[in-house]
């Protein structure tokens, strides 16, 4: 039993609040070198550059691409004016249309005045 008083003692004096003192840690600050600071600021840069290329690109494209369609409509709407006119020549140069012209006109067909032209 002469233990059990030390032991409570010892236990009286320690305090487990109290922690060691330490140096406090110096947190070092990151910087940039110069010559990271130019690669950096070159990358941004040609970054910047290809973007602008690429859209300036895609704008000529999209502006190429509408003059396509416009033209493309308008040779559509040419060769239907075409077909139509084709077709109306066709209509006017009929053998029994022209023959009555040439009737209103006065014209008489004298079969001793044909001539036959054969083709090669």
């Amino acid at each position: 039993m002469g233990n059990l008083a030390y032991k409570v003692r010892q236990t009286e004096n320690y305090q487990p609040d109290q922690t060691p003192k330490t140096q406090p840690t110096i947190k070092k600050k990151f910087r940039f070198t110069l010559g990271e600071k130019v690669l950096g600021i070159v990358f941004s840069a040609a970054v910047m550059f290809c973007a602008i290329y690429i859209i300036s690109n895609q704008v000529s494209i999209y502006h190429t691409n509408i003059e396509i369609q416009q033209i493309e409509a308008s040779i559509s709407q040419q060769t239907k004016t075409n077909n139509d006119l084709y077709v109306q020549v066709q209509e006017l140069s009929e053998y029994e249309r022209l023959w009555e012209k040439a009737r209103e006109l006065g014209l008489v067909l004298n079969e001793n005045n044909v001539k036959v032209v054969q083709g090669n």
